[in-house]
């Protein structure tokens, strides 16, 4: 631990250092089949089968037995934190916290692609030959890719051409960045959108001091019975889609502004006896 380094930060710092992932896929170093020459499916076989022998590939359940066998193994893939952790906690409605949303906001809505602008003929070599490589390496245990290297992929069907991934990893503009780039809900939180959605309305509930609705009305209260339905574009008493989008922009400007209002009569300002001091022009000596 570093001189004058808090302890809550120490500790992240050494969880990191001590976090990885392993990723334990059969060899994918060197390819078995060339791409013009991949293995075929088999409806008999109902699999995937070597084009010169006509020998049933190993499925993706027996790739494990295959890893286990090999003494010399290793995880195809290791992943850890990089030497560089800035852990910094952030208070909610501080200047960091509006900072940090509008930073996270701005770059997550940029393309990835647009970060670096390809413009020199060497740029567009190294593009060509980095999509070269990467088009046929395996991205998932679903990827037809897997072909190429003797193994049939998990949930093999007919129809898998190596070389032809749609993945986001082997797209041009994406090209070696897979996935999410930022964790969905229900891994970050362990809810889903609709536990969010009902946690922040009986956050809205309780700060305005709501206590019934539609759920929780006195029996007797629904005296008066309806029938919802989604309505249609065409039906004759939808407004034009630009009144429907005025009014509800509308409608989110008196939420703001009622849900403002009751959290600054629920938060009231914390004013110290300085600063009343000042207002009243009166001293704080003993004297009075």
């Amino acid at each position: 631990m570093d001189a004058g380094e808090d302890i809550p930060r120490a500790l992240v710092r050494q969880v990191a250092a001590a976090t990885y992932h392993q990723v334990w896929w059969p060899p994918a170093d060197q390819l078995v089949y060339e791409p013009g020459r991949a293995p075929q499916w088999n409806p008999d076989a109902c699999g995937y089968t070597d084009p010169d022998t006509g020998e049933l590939l190993p499925s993706w359940d027996d790739a494990p037995d295959l890893v286990d066998a090999d003494p010399d193994a290793k995880p195809v893939h290791v992943v850890r934190f990089g030497s560089q952790v800035d852990a910094k906690g952030v208070l909610a409605g501080t200047k960091d916290a509006d900072r940090c949303v509008g930073y996270i906001t701005k770059y997550l809505t940029k393309q990835a692609a647009d970060c670096h602008d390809v413009t020199t003929g060497w740029q567009r070599a190294h593009l060509e030959r980095l999509w070269a490589e990467l088009r046929h390496t395996q991205c998932s245990e679903r990827r037809a890719n897997w072909l190429l290297y003797g193994i049939q992929p998990k949930k093999a069907r007919p129809g898998l051409k190596p070389g032809n991934c749609k993945n986001k990893v082997h797209k041009r503009e994406t090209l070696g960045i897979g996935g999410r780039r930022v964790l969905i809900s229900r891994q970050r939180s362990g809810k889903t959108l609709a536990d969010h959605r009902a946690d922040r309305r009986e956050w809205v509930k309780a700060l305005l001091g709501v206590t019934t609705d539609a759920d929780t009305a006195p029996a007797g209260s629904d005296t008066v019975r309806y029938a919802w339905e989604l309505a249609k574009p065409t039906d004759p008493d939808v407004p034009p889609l630009g009144h429907r989008v005025l009014r509800a922009i509308s409608e989110r400007i008196q939420w703001r502004v009622q849900l403002d209002a009751a959290r600054r009569a629920a938060d009231p300002p914390d004013v110290s006896a300085t600063d009343q001091s000042l207002t009243s022009g009166r001293s704080l000596d003993c004297d009075g």
